[in-house]
């Protein structure tokens, strides 16, 4: 730590899933000193759902003197190399405890300022070569306190005096966004439900119920009432897209399946394993109980928006190709499907080795 009826899946569909399946493949998410891009399917499925941010705690015990805690994901004996670089003026004057708990390397230290951290810039090194943000709060001895999201694009911060609560809703919707984005095996799974749905209301009854399944569960355990090992939790969402890719090869055939009736109600069971995984954007900070309400509030919004937005988009590509009357041939028609079940079922043989300590 640096503190120094018969239906072959819709053709005009098919464009944007197979793109979005080479964006998948195309960017991996990496760790540090992890995967080369050579072995992008590799690290795809290793790191599909490493997107938990890093957290930077500084809290002002004395005048320009403040306790660190330092937290980013790790993963075994991998820990991202992302570490906060204090600006001149500042120096460490106290090591406190170094653990890797929950999933995250966790560090405390103190921090003595001359003239305090007003206006002085703190960098995170190391964020450039990530896809991860790290949550930046500064509690000062008044009570006040400002929150900044850093991100890979713009690895540092100016510290600047207090920030109101539309900064720190602004910053936790935006880590649901992004944790949806880049959360493949997630999207793979809606993406998976849109292939498997014919009408419209039923998408919409179907998306709801796996909205309202992963918000019961992502509030549960970011509020500690509950938890569940990331490690099966991972294995069990790669199954639920493995589960997919037969649905959608039955909805190609025009043969049913209570699945294919009933798409809400599995929609609604995986939703609830779902949820714990995107409770790990919040979990993996240890957010202080005060401020859990409102980051958990608008985290999920965060999430939300970004499904959504996903779904819109494949529903609009669609009708767009639909309206200039777009053909596939019969092969690029199938791959989405067999990619979806695919990719699941990879993730899953991963998942379930690396659980059972074989990989």
């Amino acid at each position: 730590m640096i503190l120094s009826g018969p239906r072959v899946m819709s053709c005009h569909r098919t464009t944007l899933v197979l793109a979005l399946f080479a964006v998948f493949g195309a960017a991996p998410h990496s760790v540090p000193g992890g995967p080369t891009p050579a072995a992008a399917v590799g690290a795809a499925t290793a790191t599909a759902h490493e997107v938990r941010p890093g957290y930077l705690e500084l809290r002002e015990t004395a005048p320009g003197v403040f306790s660190v805690l330092w937290k980013k994901p790790a993963r075994g004996d991998l820990i991202l190399k992302i570490d906060p670089v204090f600006p001149a003026g500042c120096a460490i004057v106290g090591i406190g405890s170094e653990e890797i708990r929950g999933g995250a390397y966790v560090a405390r230290a103190t921090l003595q300022c001359e003239d305090g951290l007003a206006g002085k810039t703190i960098e995170i090194a190391g964020l450039r070569a990530t896809l991860t943000d790290v949550l930046v709060r500064v509690h000062y001895l008044n009570g006040l306190q400002e929150t900044h999201l850093v991100q890979p694009t713009s690895p540092s911060l100016v510290v600047g005096g207090p920030s109101g609560v539309i900064q720190r809703i602004g910053a936790y919707a935006r880590l649901g966004i992004e944790h949806i984005a880049l959360g493949v095996d997630h999207l793979l799974f809606v993406l998976g439900l849109v292939l498997i749905v014919s009408s419209t209301m039923m998408l919409l009854k179907t998306i709801t119920a796996f909205t309202v399944a992963h918000s019961i569960t992502l509030g549960i355990a970011t509020l500690g009432l509950a938890r569940a090992p990331a490690l099966p939790v991972e294995a069990v969402i790669a199954l639920s897209i493995l589960f997919l890719g037969p649905e959608i090869v039955r909805v190609w055939r025009g043969e049913t399946s209570f699945t294919i009736r009933h798409p809400w109600v599995v929609a609604f069971a995986f939703g609830l394993l779902h949820g714990f995984g995107f409770a790990s954007g919040l979990t993996a900070m240890g957010l202080p109980r005060d401020e859990i309400p409102l980051a958990l509030l608008f985290f999920n919004v965060g999430v939300e928006l970004g499904q959504l937005a996903f779904v819109f988009l494949i529903l609009g590509l669609a009708r767009s190709f639909r309206t200039f009357g777009i053909k596939w041939p019969r092969w690029a028609q199938l791959v989405p499907g067999y990619a979806v079940g695919t990719l699941g079922a990879l993730w899953f043989i991963e998942r379930t080795a690396t659980l059972l300590g074989w990989g």
